[in-house]
């Protein structure tokens, strides 16, 4: 637990929470964040219940209000899907500071440090603003607490609205963390609205099936608003059209409404990437280059140039050969990333059977290696069997492991499961540094070690590897 300040009258009084000075709260950065963590934090939670109780817009809009509601101050971007919204939300935010726009960008979850998540034109909050706002945000909490408390996601979305508010950003870029409908980022009224990819994710809280989980994500979509998506399962388009019909938002799908194209392929300047070209009335993009490796960092450039154009076609000023140079270059920590050259050690936070399908196809395209050997650790609430199907493709050997996640489910699990998929033998490391370990004296110059499963996972990695 943190260190607080506190008095008798306190104690006895609720309502003299609100009374307190907020900057005697936390005098650290640690001190401040060791209250963050002690809220309910349903990302490292097992079993939830995914209804208005425990995911509550009424208790996020009573936390805002307590705050004078910055997220009614603020013209947003909203971005929701199953895999892909934290790159094209980094695209989009790119292209919009090129063009001399002052942009706050949101995401979830971070690889390594708390900071990722909020960050202004590139730059995380500091360890100070960070401070500032746990303090602020104090006496609003506790007084909520006693009755309905605020989650560490409500809490912590709160706090980035009021940052990019104190900052005066001219749009943030909103990704939602968890579904769509009932998601705390879901207060806000945006400019625009992107869909990424839907696939099958968090079964246990969205549904079993494409619909049910598409119907959630579809939930951002408000009246009137319009709405961008990219090609999805058709039983997926069906819900996210029956959710725009129903609000008389405006949707438009890439590649169908929307010229779009992408096509792969190398060149001694660049080496393997992927290029697209992408034409609107008021834009035309031809034959961009991807600053991510990817088919799927194709599409969902595509999804970013194509929200941008709406804001355009809304009254931005966007100079289209400025989006272009704002997409240069951009990399993105725990997406296909290279943490270490001998040996080399390749991270992705991929954490489902799509993004595993994706992570192998794209390792194909832009890693060349003799063989690969993957170190693969995942949460008990993810669709254990479908990515481990699709790992079998990619892997020449395996080795499963655990992250520090309460979630993570253990080695022998993920082993007697991929032996009974694919009947291919592996090996269970209890810690990722076990795992490493084995893997190091099993390759040779040429191999390629991929480590992937959970973000968790790779956030240990790259501290390994990369300490801040």
């Amino acid at each position: 637990m943190a260190t607080q300040i506190s008095t008798s009258k306190k104690a006895a009084n609720k309502d003299k929470v609100a009374a307190v000075k907020p900057d005697r709260q936390f005098r650290t950065i640690k001190q401040g964040l060791e209250y963050l963590f002690t809220r309910t934090d349903y990302e490292k939670q097992g079993r939830l219940r995914y209804n208005v109780t425990t995911f509550s817009l009424e208790r996020m809009e009573k936390l805002l209000s307590l705050v004078a509601n910055p997220h009614k101050k603020l013209a947003t971007a909203h971005i929701a899907g199953t895999k892909g919204k934290g790159s094209t939300a980094t695209m989009l935010a790119r292209m919009l500071q090129a063009n001399d726009y002052s942009v706050g960008l949101y995401t979830s979850p971070h690889v390594v440090n708390l900071h990722e998540r909020i960050e202004i034109n590139g730059k995380k909050i500091s360890d100070s603003e960070l401070l500032g706002l746990v303090n602020r945000i104090y006496a609003p909490v506790e007084k909520m607490a006693k009755i309905d408390p605020p989650t560490f996601f409500e809490i912590f979305t709160t706090m980035a609205f009021l940052y990019f508010v104190d900052k005066k950003v001219d749009i943030a870029v909103i990704e939602t963390g968890l579904g769509g409908r009932l998601d705390s980022t879901n207060v806000i009224n945006p400019v625009v609205v992107g869909i990424t990819n839907i696939s099958i994710d968090h079964q246990n809280l969205l549904g079993k099936t494409i619909d049910s989980i598409a119907k959630e994500k579809a939930g951002i979509i408000k009246k009137g608003i319009p709405v961008i998506s990219v090609p999805q399962d058709p039983l997926a388009m069906r819900e996210i059209k029956k959710q725009a019909l129903a609000v008389k938002a405006p949707l438009s799908v890439t590649g169908k409404d929307i010229d779009f194209s992408y096509r792969f392929e190398s060149s001694r300047e660049h080496g393997p990437h992927t290029r697209i070209c992408l034409t609107t009335p008021t834009s035309k993009f031809e034959h961009l280059r991807v600053p991510l490796p990817g088919e799927h960092q194709a599409i969902n450039c595509g999804l970013a140039i194509a929200m941008l154009d709406v804001l355009k076609a809304g009254g931005y000023k966007i100079d289209d050969a400025k989006a272009i140079e704002g997409l240069k270059d951009i990399k993105m920590p725990g997406r296909m990333e290279i943490i270490h050259n001998d040996p080399r050690i390749l991270i992705d936070g991929a954490h489902n059977a799509a993004s595993i399908r994706a992570l192998v196809q794209a390792i194909g395209q832009h890693v060349p290696y003799d063989s690969m050997i993957v170190i693969f650790g995942c949460g008990q609430d993810k669709d254990i069997r479908g990515m481990l199907e699709q790992l079998q493709y990619g892997a020449d050997k395996v080795i499963f492991t655990r992250s520090n996640s309460p979630k993570a489910i253990y080695p022998q699990e993920l082993a007697d499961m991929y032996t009974e998929i694919c009947g291919k033998m592996c090996q269970t490391a209890m810690s990722l540094k076990e795992a490493l370990r084995i893997a190091s004296a099993a390759i040779g110059r040429e191999d390629l070690i991929c480590i992937t499963g959970s973000f968790y996972l790779v956030g240990q990695a790259r501290t390994m590897y990369i300490p801040e």
